[in-house]
């Protein structure tokens, strides 16, 4: 947790100005309420926390859920994680979306089938436009 505020600041560098520019809100991928019962935190949303308020622009926590308690994705194949998390987020409020550009923020991106569904459930709102920020990348 004491890692979020220097993660974001590096996250916050690696935005180009540009896309600053567009994002109205950021929404962190979140966590099923178990999981996030578990850690105590979701760190993907402690980011977002820390890059909404340095860009001083709106967060979205608790709109796009986890409604899937999915298994660990760490030993799981592409097709197996694509099985996982299909159909593992909803939108909640899908009106405060709606024409909206958002940055979704994730700790580890892998092979971005997670973004990915999480870009689908916003997109599948009217959100226009989804960029996504990662601290990590990692290959399988």
């Amino acid at each position: 947790m004491y890692l979020a505020t220097p993660l974001a600041s590096l996250l916050v560098n690696l935005l180009h100005q540009e896309v600053i520019g567009e994002i109205d809100l950021i929404v962190p991928v979140p966590l099923h309420w178990k999981k996030k019962q578990e850690r105590g935190f979701n760190q993907s949303e402690l980011m977002a926390k820390e890059i909404s308020k340095k860009l001083s622009i709106p967060i979205s926590i608790n709109n796009l859920h986890r409604v899937k308690n999915t298994l660990s994705q760490t030993q799981l194949s592409r097709s197996q994680r694509q099985k996982n998390v299909k159909d593992a987020f909803k939108i909640k409020n899908p009106e405060i979306f709606i024409k909206k550009n958002v940055l979704l923020v994730d700790d580890v991106l892998t092979t971005g089938i997670t973004a990915s569904e999480c870009a689908k459930s916003l997109k599948n709102t009217g959100t226009s436009k989804v960029f996504l920020i990662a601290l990590a990348r990692s290959n399988m």
